[in-house]
């Protein structure tokens, strides 16, 4: 009986904390956490972004998550190493190469874009694991429907297109076209052929879309509204949350408390100063919701299964 109750709550259990939450909740932090990494380069803020964006990322991904941080590791070291070959600006020149400087300064402010550039990725990847179609047409839908719907398709064609290219290759392999051990010009053909027959299935599927929608009714008059999510109380106060700190980590920002350079000198605003202090702390505090929840829903979940 008890091997049964475990896997019945097993079962139950899937995704992450975060994700139940109402969609304008999700909606709201990605594009706090988005636009906020966008523009803070003050060394303090680009590690709390990177350390929250990747600990979310992981605690989404679990294992499926080394692929992307790997790519993102090389990456950051080139982009690192690469600008101080185009911005010579700087006054601790480590060494001279033709002529030009590669100076500190320069390294540092590579060094900052790319790690901006990282998190900023690893924010969209989770962007994409946690709002999903359904919930972005639940927060626009009312407001812009017709943008929404047109929205929602246009995200779901890449995705589309990569299974019916798979599915028209595999298709050509089976009567003996795969492309393979073929002159440039023979794989070049089989390429067109492929596009091809790609045009012709998105075209028709674009017809079946069209006639469908208008067969229901589609803008024959008003519209009435469906939808699994509720705004409940846990919401109103996750997002009540959000909002306060946003705000006062906006306001201190206007204020320069976020404040950094590094070229041609290094004039960054010290961490030890109050109003920075206190920005980087509900910086961190709004980035580490969703893991926090996670951790939170992790202990719970394993205090239940010790009781089982």
């Amino acid at each position: 009986m008890n091997y049964r109750r475990s896997y019945d709550m097993d079962q139950q259990r899937s995704g992450d904390t975060f994700t139940r939450y109402n969609p304008l909740v999700n909606f709201v932090f990605f594009i706090g956490a988005i636009l906020f990494g966008m523009f803070f380069v003050h060394p303090v803020f680009l590690i709390i972004a990177l350390t929250a964006s990747i600990s979310y990322y992981i605690s989404i991904k679990k294992g499926k998550s080394i692929k992307l941080l790997f790519i993102l590791i090389p990456m950051f070291i080139f982009l690192s190493v690469i600008n101080p070959f185009f911005n010579t600006y700087g006054e601790t020149i480590l060494f001279v190469y033709w002529g030009r400087a590669y100076t500190l300064e320069a390294l540092f402010y590579g060094m900052s874009t790319a790690a901006m550039f990282a998190s900023i990725i690893i924010w969209f990847s989770c962007y994409n694991a946690v709002m999903t179609s359904d919930k972005f047409l639940y927060i626009f839908g009312k407001m812009i429907p017709s943008l929404s719907l047109v929205f929602t398709m246009t995200l779901r064609l890449v995705p589309n297109f990569q299974k019916k290219i798979t599915q028209i290759i595999l298709a050509r392999k089976c009567i003996g076209k795969s492309g393979q051990a073929k002159t440039k010009r023979e794989q070049a053909e089989d390429g067109l052929v492929i596009v091809s027959s790609l045009t012709s299935w998105a075209l028709e599927s674009a017809v079946i879309t069209a006639d469908s929608m208008k067969s229901r009714g589609y803008g024959s008059g008003l519209r009435t509204n469906f939808s699994i999510y509720r705004f409940d109380r846990a919401d109103r106060i996750l997002l009540m949350i959000m909002l306060i700190l946003c705000a006062g980590i906006l306001y201190c920002a206007l204020n320069g408390a976020t404040q950094a350079s590094y070229t041609p000198i290094f004039n960054i605003t010290s961490i030890n100063q109050p109003k920075t202090l206190m920005t980087s702390v509900m910086y961190f505090i709004l980035l580490m919701i969703p893991t926090t929840l996670n951790i939170k829903e992790e202990i719970v979940w394993r205090i239940l299964r010790s009781k089982i």
